[in-house]
């Protein structure tokens, strides 16, 4: 079971994942393996643009199955395989501006039985906005762990 932990605004949650630090740094990275998993159980992602790089952009909107679409977006800010990376995290309003923007900082340590990934994020704008994200990141992590078993 995922061990969870949230605090108020910021939210962490660490999984054990049947693989090495590399692969699974490289399932955040490489569009082929993100595109898999990326999103909650039941989105797909019909857009997306990913400039791996420190400084670079991404974007994807996810649909749910009755077609209804949000979009996010960020920046890499750090990129250190296979230890650490880091973005931005913002929705896309319907006036076209993005929202109330959180970082995320990933980590990725060899153990027993596969690899330590935790997933922080902060800081949002009320304990009800990382409730909502809570849940879309264990449905979403739910299925990065099924890519590698």
């Amino acid at each position: 079971m995922p061990e969870t932990t949230t605090d108020d605004r910021v939210l962490s949650i660490s999984r054990v994942i049947k693989t090495s630090p590399e692969e699974l740094f490289d399932a955040w990275i490489d569009p082929r393996l993100l595109l898999q998993w990326w999103g909650p159980e039941g989105t797909t992602i019909p857009d997306y643009v990913f400039d791996v790089r420190v400084g670079g952009g991404w974007k994807t909107t996810m649909m749910n199955a009755a077609g209804d679409g949000q979009v996010c977006s960020g920046v890499y800010t750090m990129l250190e395989r296979p230890r650490r990376l880091a973005m931005t995290w913002g929705w896309l309003r319907p006036d076209g501006t993005r929202g109330h923007e959180t970082v995320i900082n990933v980590t990725f340590e060899k153990v027993n039985g596969g690899t330590l990934m935790t997933l922080n994020q902060k800081t949002f704008q009320s304990p009800e906005q990382r409730g909502f994200h809570n849940e879309g990141w264990t449905s979403t992590l739910n299925k990065l762990a099924r890519l590698f078993e």
